[in-house]
């Protein structure tokens, strides 16, 4: 009922009469700096953003909806984020167009929604859009009743009527023409969706069942069947780096001895770090690449990204023993310790990929600037490198004056001779500095629990990876942020995002799951018991307030959050994981270094869950998989008796994490640990690692090299249906 209602209203788009004016294409944008909206009052960067649109813009909330209810209008909410290059082309196309907003001030109830701070009604929206459509993405813009139930959406609308979508002013006409004479139809369309959106959340709530090693050898002959052998990468254009993808396809390739799925996933690395997608001047990665070579990016930069990338390449070094991988991890957080954090430590979110009203203005080189900038022997050294040419590789689509002659970096001729690398070193100071004194891409400086949760655990590995105090400092720093900014330690709630002073009040599985996992690793890095205690205290709140226990899994949102017209539970791992992928493997990380029956309990009941998931679509859920090895077989641990403080502890801890051992966790004797390790005492009074299965250790050692070697021996793998 719905298809059939609605393809209507994409595929005759001026139904009725009106006059010729509205259905021309809108005027330019008049200035909207005349105007302020409600959303001057949100701290959402990204809400911000259109507090100065004409639009009768309202916030996600009682007011929008009470209004939408006594005035009988549709809702028409648009979803997105501050750095989505295509929301900002609608906003100049359509949203500060004052002939449209008169229109949707008139005839609708506006709402705009940050889908970083609620990506729970997100998520409700997007899957109500996929279904109609077979399409998603930002900006989202969706149609709803007043009771909040979605009847037609889709992505960005042009102005008018191109690229095979309608325009935007002739849709809104079409819809009010709808609600004022087919409103019965809308609203039988609508509940006709919202049913079939409950029973695909019923569906996705999940059934028991059994689960077989299996599953990890058919995901990965799924994911090596479509490895890029050229380029590296999984699939085809637009190339997404997706890293729990190659995390898991390295762990399978390291854990069942298959070189070529290793080889695959370091040659994704290499070509990664090669690529424009890579900032070459800068460090950290954008966050995709719109070819399948890795070269042209969409130009934006997300915090999640770059924590999830760290890791990959943190497990691409110690697989490899290849220090270009660690020096991709130091370029990565060098980016984001000098341009994404806080001075009192969060991180921010994000960065845009337009710089003066330009996508990828500010990384962009032509020859000419380059030959001006240079020395001869630089502009010889630094155009071989990256492959700088007249033309340029990359085309500005921007309107009405696109930059010509524009050259992404990349590694085109890296085996310079050593001659010049002298030369292109000094090119690259130059041209950082000169860089950094153009106008910067915008700054989207909120502080979100979940990501920062990401870049947490991937800073703290990486000290005890690579060794680097300055990085085990500003996990320390980071997380003291959150806690101060976002964690109230009397009523035990983690809330969302921290802006400008304040923060919100929703709560987010995401926030709890990836903090968690942030606070895991920053623990196993420093022994320090008050950060286990604080990863007990997040487990614990977590799964009372977002847990199944009659069917297993999370819940994204509590249940009966307020203007939530279904309960999700999300499983697939995109750009950024699941919560509920994150939240399992936590958990059994935690069972492990705690031995709580009731985390391994909730874990296994949720993996079961998603067992279907697992079993018959493993591409959309990579990181799930690495939560479902980790729980096929007993884990290691390393077990450090000593003072976490002290030189030598800190020594074996580095030694525990020099080896790649993924199924590992390591621990100290004190706090709130597993009973067994508080057993485990100091060998002639000096700080002593043991590596243990189960009870039983191999002979105790004050020595990181001994350690190092004792990981490094090879445990056959004990895999059994479970």
């Amino acid at each position: 009922m719905f298809a059939t209602l609605l393809l209507g209203v994409v595929l005759n788009p001026s139904p009725v009469p009106v006059a010729a004016a509205q259905l021309m294409t809108p005027p330019l944008p008049s200035p909207s700096a005349h105007h302020t909206n409600r959303l001057a009052r949100e701290k959402s960067p990204y809400l911000l953003q259109h507090a100065h649109n004409p639009v009768d813009w309202f916030a996600w909330g009682d007011e929008a909806f009470a209004k939408a209810r006594a005035e009988n209008k549709p809702i028409f909410l648009s979803i997105g984020y501050s750095t989505c290059h295509w929301c900002h082309v609608m906003e100049r196309e359509s949203f500060e167009n004052q002939t449209v907003a008169e229109y949707l001030n008139q005839h609708f109830v506006s709402i705009k929604v940050d889908r970083e701070e609620r990506p729970d009604v997100d998520q409700i929206y997007m899957t109500a859009v996929q279904a109609m459509t077979g399409e998603g993405g930002w900006p989202l813009n969706v149609f709803l009743t007043p009771d909040l139930k979605p009847f037609y959406g889709g992505t960005y609308f042009p102005p008018d009527n191109r690229y095979g979508r309608p325009g935007f002013l002739h849709l809104l006409q079409n819809i009010t023409e709808m609600w004022h004479h087919r409103q019965d139809e809308v609203a039988r369309s609508a509940a006709e969706l919202h049913r079939h959106l409950h029973a695909l959340a019923d569906q996705q709530s999940g059934r028991d069942q059994a689960l077989s090693p299996t599953v990890l050898q058919n995901a990965a002959a799924r994911f090596k069947s479509e490895y890029d052998p050229r380029d590296g990468g999984f699939g085809g254009a637009p190339k997404f780096p997706r890293p729990s993808e190659p995390i898991f396809l390295l762990r399978y390739g390291v854990r069942s001895n298959d070189p070529d799925a290793v080889r695959m996933v370091l040659h994704t690395c290499d070509r990664m770090a090669a690529g424009g997608i890579c900032d070459q001047l800068g460090g950290g990665f954008a966050r995709y690449s719109t070819d399948a070579h890795w070269l042209v990016p969409h130009f934006e930069k997300m915090l999640y990204d770059n924590a999830q990338l760290v890791q990959l390449y943190l497990d691409a070094y110690l697989v490899s023993g290849d220090a270009r991988y660690a020096e991709v991890v130091r370029d990565t957080l060098r980016y984001v310790l000098r341009d994404m954090t806080h001075p009192e430590g969060g991180f921010y979110s994000a960065e845009d990929a337009d710089s003066e009203g330009k996508e990828g203005k500010f990384y962009c080189w032509t020859r000419a600037e380059l030959a001006t900038l240079l020395t001869p022997a630089e502009f010889k050294a630094a155009t071989h490198y990256f492959g700088v040419t007249e033309v340029g590789n990359f085309v500005d689509h921007s309107d009405p004056h696109p930059l010509p002659n524009q050259n992404v970096l990349s590694l085109v001729h890296p085996d310079l001779p050593a001659s010049d690398r002298v030369w292109l070193k000094s090119a690259k100071d130059k041209m950082f500095t000169a860089r950094a004194k153009r106008v910067r891409p915008h700054l989207d400086d909120k502080v979100l629990a979940s990501w920062n949760g990401l870049m947490l655990g991937a800073i703290a590995r990486a000290s005890a990876v690579l060794g680097d105090e300055s990085y085990h400092q500003a996990a320390e720093r980071n997380l003291a942020f959150l806690q101060a900014k976002l964690w109230d330690p009397k009523t035990q709630t983690l809330y969302s995002r921290w802006r400008d002073g304040e923060r919100d009040s929703v709560q987010l599985l995401d926030a709890y799951a990836f903090l968690l996992d942030g606070v895991l690793d920053l623990y196993e890095a420093t022994l320090e018991p008050q950060h286990l205690e604080f990863a007990i205290a997040l487990a614990d709140q977590m799964t009372r307030k977002f847990y199944d226990p009659d069917r297993g899994g999370f819940w994204q949102s509590p249940p009966g959050a307020p203007h939530l017209i279904l309960k999700v539970k999300e499983d697939y791992d995109g750009a950024e994981p699941s919560g509920n992928s994150v939240a399992i493997l936590a958990l059994l990380r935690l069972a492990a270094i705690t031995d709580r029956a009731d985390y391994r309990q909730e874990a296994a009941q949720s993996l079961r869950c998603f067992g279907q998931r697992l079993e018959s679509l493993p591409q959309a859920v990579p990181h799930l998989l690495l939560a479902f090895g980790f729980w096929l077989e007993e884990p290691r641990r390393v077990v450090v008796a000593g003072d976490p403080d002290a030189a030598p502890t800190r020594a074996l801890v580095r030694a525990a994490h020099s080896v790649f051992h993924p199924n590992q966790v390591v621990l100290g004797n004190a706090g709130e640990v597993e009973a067994f390790a508080k057993t485990l005492p100091l060998e002639q009074g000096k700080p002593t690692a043991y590596v243990c299965s189960g009870t039983a250790c191999q002979p105790p050692t004050h020595d990181p090299a001994t350690v190092r070697r004792l990981l490094a021996q090879r445990v056959p793998d004990r895999l059994g249906s479970k």
